[in-house]
């Protein structure tokens, strides 16, 4: 169904009639000119992104269901890394004629499912037209006492630099579908060079399933914030590896008026990553310290959570804080020293 035989209003109606509010702050959602909410003795969290066709997500290769669980996902992390518990969130669309009623409802689908999956309820937003594709944006509302709140700039010398899971799969997924995706339209040109039909044509990605699931079906770590939780730690820093963690880490430092000292063995690097990178002749770990969208928690501890982080599974503990003075430091695996730069994703640098 054409998205003009439903309208703005009937298209919202169809995707939001039966999301009922599960929260206890969401006191109106879908339905009014505003949400409306009540925080009477809470913080009050609010993070945005905007994801656009052909510079964060290509349509080639994701699909919508996928593509609405991860606009989700990417704001709720956000929630997660300021140690809050997201409660509401906002998408707002822009489409252009390709996309049909049924494709929105397939973007629905998955950012309910990643909604659903921590609690969160889907409040309001927008929908207008575009000329250049689909554009997303999305706004992710959420709470925590004053005091739990960590920021980026609670760093202290001697503090323990922690990461969650593993790190450049995310980067290692996106070039594999790359990849193929060059193989597929190669073979396009030549099928049109030739005035033959196009061959099927079936991606390779055996035994590179984790490296695909890292890319496309991206997971918000509140189980990490949890265990933090129940252990009784809570972070002097903290963010979401979004941009890559040598970005992420000279975020912290820089606002937290602090060095460090990263140390290469200690990186997490998952088995399929490091044959993927092999396979493409990359370095595993400039992968793993600038591919960007691991969308895992970079954290500082006291040096005295050592033994309750260390009974946290899932935590690596990657180096250590140190004096402003002795600057950003990356130790290799032959215990060469070197500057550890910034050289994540930028969406805004020229191409």
């Amino acid at each position: 169904m054409e998205i003009a035989a439903l309208g703005e209003f009937g298209l919202i109606d169809r995707l939001t009639r039966d999301i009922k509010p599960t929260n206890a702050s969401t006191l109106y959602g879908v339905g009014d000119d505003c949400a409306v909410l009540h925080y009477p003795d809470t913080e009050v969290l609010v993070t945005t992104d905007m994801l656009m066709e052909g510079v964060h997500f290509d349509l080639t290769y994701i699909d919508l269901q996928y593509l609405g669980w991860k606009s989700a996902m990417v704001n709720i992390s956000d929630i997660f890394a300021m140690n809050g518990t997201p409660r509401q969130l906002t998408v707002s669309l822009a489409l252009s004629k390709r996309f049909t009623v049924e494709d929105m409802q397939q973007f629905y689908s998955g950012l309910r499912m990643a909604c659903d999956k921590w609690g969160v309820d889907i409040v309001g937003g927008d929908t207008t037209s575009s000329y250049t594709g689909l554009a997303i944006s999305i706004t992710c509302i959420g709470e925590a006492r004053k005091e739990d709140i960590v920021y980026r700039n609670g760093a202290h010398e001697t503090d323990l630099v922690c990461v969650s899971g593993d790190l450049g799969a995310a980067y290692m997924g996106l070039q594999l579908l790359e990849r193929e995706k060059a193989v597929y339209y190669q073979m396009v040109d030549e099928a049109k060079k030739k005035g033959t039909a196009v061959p099927d044509f079936q991606p390779d990605f055996a035994g590179k399933e984790y490296l695909l699931q890292r890319q496309l079906k991206t997971e918000a770590r509140g189980d990490i914030v949890q265990k933090l939780r129940e252990a009784g730690i809570r972070p002097t820093a903290m963010m979401d590896i979004s941009d890559g963690l040598s970005s992420e880490l000279h975020h912290i430092c820089r606002q937290s008026h602090v060095g460090c000292r990263i140390f290469e063995k200690q990186l997490p690097i998952d088995y399929q990553t490091a044959v993927m990178a092999e396979e493409l002749n990359m370095n595993v770990t400039t992968c793993a310290l600038n591919g960007g969208e691991d969308y895992e928690l970079l954290f500082t501890v006291p040096i005295g959570d050592y033994e309750k982080v260390q009974n946290i599974e899932d935590i690596r503990f990657i180096g250590h804080i140190t004096k402003e003075s002795l600057g950003y430091v990356l130790v290799s695996r032959d215990d060469q020293e070197f500057d550890l730069k910034a050289q994540g994703w930028n969406p805004l640098n020229s191409k």
